[in-house]
């Protein structure tokens, strides 16, 4: 790289770097026949064209300049640029773009991004959802391969035309509350090559973002750190209130708000966040970090030295680390050609979101803790949420945002995670054939007024009807839900024991059919005579994949519910625990058991389809990439899931 193509800056870590002008993307976001969005991070204000050519030619037909309205500065050497471009542009052909910057063509400062044999990034505008890849839980530092480089290799031998539609990302595009020591350190040497900026806390341990840094719990003992209350929903308190008995005598415990039980990392200041998404999308900041600086310096945290314990585990995620950062070349060429979409699901944030009424007040009631979960929704709208429905974000939301990140005081962050906070726009519509409703599962809670341990509906009954007006006199309809509408019923009664003792966090009650009024809501929507007749329900957060048909029982004319589940682009659950629960589910929940009439679902009717793999599991236990193809109408004609490894496993209709 030339010195006139980039950004010297000196790094926390005392070293000069020269930073490229491009830190992350281009990733192609909202694509429709009259606009197409572009996401991208640059070490300076960028000043580009984009250029839009069709197959082959060499004069473009479509020019537009990026303005400085379409970025905002995030640290002193980091701009993020939504670039939006309207026009009338042409479907099912294949089109060519290229960003002309002021130091060269995108495509000659990065070379990887281009195809074998592409002279400029591709891409087509398809108005039907007839070939999708979907897929959730993509964690860095899991030991297996990560399933979007398997992806980016199968659309590598594909023809543009051949491509799939889009990618929709359904949930924990990173795993901020289970975050590896390595990645760690590296997000805070990306925060000082990038100026990324401070913060102060109240009601916290350390007293701003340095102190933090410098603590001797920043790696690996920030569960020390992080909030805890009062937990009045302990089991013997529980059994005590259960008996009539005072709980009065019982001391107090400290519980923590983030509940992940591998918090040690857990990421706290909104520049921690932000750094992640660009690491996790793109290989250029690796190239300028020491990702063994942590163990050049004795292990050291502060002014401690890490246990054996944590320097054991430092070394087993470094290698994991690395083989994930080997990939990063193709995720980002990936998503530089296929339109990508995403939604937030828990770990986007932290574990158990919002997951009871006790712990939204329990973290709303600190500020530290607050303002940590601010930091998880302000980055989620800087790297996702902004690029799939740029309209839900007006000129008033975007002052807040300029206001905070060109004044980056503790006031302005606190107004606009307060903004962040009552927004309810996170849901959005892709007007697709079939329309794709993607839902937000996380913020708009049908929250319990009985029990403030007791899970809250995913959505309320306003959310829920507002979906059923999208759903109104369409045929088929796509539903992106991060979690399963439809799941393993043995695994929600356990979900359902651990609740009624008290304790839905230690097995995470997140399903649909916990809270009765979203269950009896949502199934009436199934229902209504002006939905469709096809539903196709993608989801993803359980860690395993499986695929289900679903009919009314009782009627005449039901509808074609589809339920694809894929978890994890880069994850996995238990294996022995998973087998266990395959076989019970089989064994108590047939089609036909009547164990079924004491469930929210008895009035439907699930068959759940075999993969064509051996070994007889319902439940694959893969990290895996969803492919879905639809039909004319709208219906599966094809549900497979690609393997991180490359293997196809495909779920058959049911004979």
């Amino acid at each position: 790289m030339s010195h006139s193509s980039s950004t010297v800056i000196s790094s926390s870590t005392g070293y000069a770097a020269a930073l490229p002008l491009l830190l992350a993307g281009p990733i192609l976001r909202k694509v429709t026949p009259t606009e197409i969005t572009v996401w991208l991070v640059t070490s300076k204000p960028l000043a580009a064209t984009f250029s839009l050519f069709h197959e082959g030619e060499e004069r473009a037909f479509y020019h537009a300049t990026i303005d400085e309205q379409a970025q905002i500065q995030i640290g002193k050497s980091a701009w993020v640029v939504l670039a939006q471009f309207k026009g009338d542009f042409p479907i099912d052909t294949v089109l060519e773009y290229q960003l002309d910057t002021q130091d060269g063509d995108i495509t000659h400062l990065v070379p990887s991004l281009l195809y074998n044999e592409e002279q400029r990034l591709s891409f087509t505008i398809n108005p039907r959802a007839d070939y999708v890849l979907h897929g959730s839980c993509r964690n860095p530092h899991y030991p297996s391969k990560d399933s979007l480089v398997a992806a980016d290799n199968k659309v590598a031998g594909q023809k543009p035309l051949e491509r799939p539609s889009l990618l929709m990302m359904s949930g924990d595009q990173i795993y901020a509350d289970h975050v590896a020591g390595p990645m760690l350190d590296v997000i805070q040497q990306v925060i000082g090559l990038l100026g990324l900026p401070d913060e102060t806390f109240v009601q916290s341990p350390v007293a701003d973002s340095v102190s933090l840094y410098q603590h001797d719990c920043n790696f690996y003992g920030r569960d020390k750190i992080l909030p805890h209350y009062h937990d009045e929903a302990s089991l013997f308190r529980t059994f005590l209130r259960k008996k009539g008995l005072s709980t009065s005598w019982v001391p107090h415990r400290g519980s923590p708000v983030f509940s992940s039980s591998e918090s040690e990392n857990h990421l706290i200041t909104f520049s921690e966040f932000f750094a992640m998404y660009i690491l996790v999308w793109s290989p250029q900041l690796w190239a300028l970090v020491d990702s063994s600086r942590l163990q050049k310096n004795d292990f050291r945290s502060g002014e401690q030295i890490l246990t054996p314990k944590w320097q054991q585990l430092w070394q087993d995620e470094k290698q994991n680390i690395d083989d994930f950062v080997a990939g990063l070349p193709q995720v980002q060429r990936l998503m530089a050609h296929l339109p990508t979409y995403m939604i937030f699901d828990d770990h986007d944030v932290t574990d158990d979101w919002n997951l009871t009424v006790g712990w939204e007040k329990a973290a709303n009631d600190n500020a530290f803790s607050r303002r940590i979960i601010g930091n998880g929704l302000l980055s989620y709208w800087l790297c996702q949420g902004w690029g799939n429905a740029p309209q839900n974000f007006d000129e008033s939301f975007l002052m807040l945002a300029r206001q905070y990140f060109a004044t980056p005081t503790a006031n302005h962050q606190d107004v606009f995670i307060d903004h962040l906070y009552r927004f309810e726009r996170w849901h959005y519509t892709i007007e697709t054939t079939p329309k794709m409703v993607v839902l937000d599962t996380r913020t708009r809670r049908w929250r319990s007024e009985s029990k403030m341990n007791k899970p809250s509906g995913l959505m309320d009954w306003e959310a829920l009807i507002e979906m059923q007006h999208e759903l109104l006199h369409q045929p088929a309809v796509i539903i992106v839900s991060a979690a399963p509408i439809f799941g393993v019923k043995f695994i929600e009664t356990l979900q359902r024991a651990m609740t009624w003792i008290g304790q839905p966090l230690v097995i995470d009650a997140e399903n649909w059919m916990t809270h009765p009024g979203s269950a009896n809501t949502l199934l009436s929507i199934f229902t209504h005579t002006k939905t469709p007749t096809n539903f196709v329900i993608l989801s993803g957060d359980v860690h395993y994949s499986f695929a289900y048909d679903i009919k009314m029982r009782f009627r005449r004319s039901s509808p074609n519910i589809y339920q694809i589940t894929c978890s994890g682009i880069k994850n996995e659950f238990p294996n022995q625990l998973l087998r266990f629960c395959d076989a019970m589910d089989r064994a108590l929940y047939s089609p036909h058991s009547p164990l079924n009439w004491f469930t929210k679902r008895k009035r439907l009717k699930i068959s759940k389809r075999d993969p064509d793999v051996a070994g007889g599991h319902r439940l694959i236990n893969r990290s895996a990439i969803g492919e879905l193809r639809l039909d004319a109408e709208g219906k599966p004609c094809d549900i497979s899931i690609l393997t991180a490894e490359g293997e196809r496993i495909t779920f058959p209709p049911i004979k």
